[in-house]
């Protein structure tokens, strides 16, 4: 079998994998946008005009939409493997990552800890002073002043890229074992699973974490307290790592298509019906059991996406070149900008549907005004993970997918 990391340079670029990579983050900026607006669900800021209704669409993106990014981004660390030795490709993700981290949370972030804390009244209106303070003593923050008064700043929405650096670094040290002829078996075995083999056993590891982890670590995003996450989402990172190129798995998701996302539509439907009753009047017991329903179904809504993908969206876009370049300064941006747009329209009775319809615009022409100034700068590029212009990034990796993200 040909090893999908030690493909040559010449293999086809695969147009599906950019388009799964893009709208999954353009999935993540609406969910963001969106999050300003569902009712009693916590988030920085809140409209009046929450909705009970946005709930349900919204959980159900919710039990998959970051684990298809990790998966997304195991597949992108797979493909620009090459024979990069370990601390060469360390180095390389660290660069692409740290940076952008470091700088998001020094320039990016800070409004919005500063507009939530305002809108909370517990901080003073003033940024400039917020700024000296937040850079300056750090802590002493009142309780709930903002996500992450506790430690004094806050990454927010750029915890992605913190958990994407520790998956690199250790998936990484791992590359030894993985490429052993152990390790190659083992990767074998799981590309070569068919039918209900496939939407069955690489499950069962997330049905553990849930079983062992869910009940004992909800989700923090602070990295250190996060281990049911961390298995989680690392499991699919390594899952991509694995998925590669390989051309039997991709015939088989595509085959399976529409019996996968019947399976999940089948399984969500489920889940909706038993969730209520479970956290309501359910025991922990029955509480799991949802649980190990929402896994199912994050698989099964996972390996339809990756089928339809394949099959519908490996040609040549013509907005892909664009879009390859801009969805890393677009994640580093949008939830600022939809902060820094919902502060300036809550001044104008816009109401229910024109205020959401205002935002999501006003996100989308704010990002791309700014990744265009991004991406014309030699010195911002790098802030916002951006190889140097000009560089041939479409012989970075096989298949043209980069794995910064």
């Amino acid at each position: 079998m040909t090893d999908p990391h030690h493909l040559p340079s010449a293999a086809p670029r695969r147009h599906d994998i950019d388009a799964l990579r893009a709208l999954a983050f353009a999935l993540v900026i609406v969910y963001h946008v969106a999050m300003y607006y569902v009712a009693d669900w916590h988030w920085h800021l809140k409209s009046p005009h929450a909705a009970e209704w946005l709930q349900a669409p919204m959980r159900a993106l919710n039990l998959w939409r970051m684990d298809l990014v990790f998966l997304v981004s195991g597949l992108a660390f797979g493909l620009v493997r090459g024979r990069k030795t370990v601390p060469g490709l360390v180095r390389l993700r660290s660069w692409r990552l740290l940076l952008p981290l470091v700088f998001g949370m020094a320039i990016v972030v800070p409004y919005q800890p500063y507009a939530q804390g305002v809108a909370n009244g517990l901080i003073a209106p003033g940024f400039g002073a917020f700024l000296l303070r937040y850079f300056g003593a750090g802590g002493g923050w009142p309780a709930g002043a903002f996500d992450g008064w506790e430690v004094g700043v806050t990454w927010n929405h750029l915890w992605y890229l913190a958990y994407l650096w520790a998956y690199t670094v250790v998936l990484a040290l791992l590359l030894p074992g993985l490429e052993s002829a152990r390790g190659q078996r083992l990767r074998a075995a799981f590309t070569g699973l068919r039918g209900a083999a496939l939407f069955l056993l690489p499950v069962l590891p997330l049905v553990l974490y849930s079983l062992l982890l869910w009940r004992h670590f909800p989700p923090t995003h602070d990295l250190i307290h996060d281990a049911w996450l961390h298995a989680v989402y690392f499991t699919l990172f390594l899952y991509g790592y694995w998925i590669g190129l390989d051309a039997g798995l991709w015939a088989e998701l595509v085959r399976l298509r529409w019996r996968t996302l019947a399976g999940a539509l089948l399984l969500l439907a489920l889940f909706m019906l038993l969730r209520g009753p479970a956290v309501q009047n359910g025991g922990w017991l029955a509480r799991t059991a949802v649980r190990v329903l929402a896994d199912l179904y994050l698989w099964g809504m996972l390996l339809a996406l990756l089928g339809w993908a394949h099959h519908r969206l490996n040609r040549p876009w013509r907005w892909l070149p664009w879009a390859r370049e801009a969805v890393y300064p677009w994640y580093v941006l949008h939830q600022t900008a939809i902060i820094v747009l919902a502060v300036a329209l809550a001044r104008w009775p816009l109401g229910p549907v024109l205020e959401p319809l205002a935002l999501l615009t006003g996100t989308v022409l704010l990002c791309w005004a700014l990744t265009g100034l991004v991406r014309r700068s030699r010195w911002l590029r790098p802030l916002f993970g951006l190889p140097p212009a000009g560089a041939v990034r479409a012989k970075a990796a096989p298949g043209g997918i980069l794995a910064a993200r």
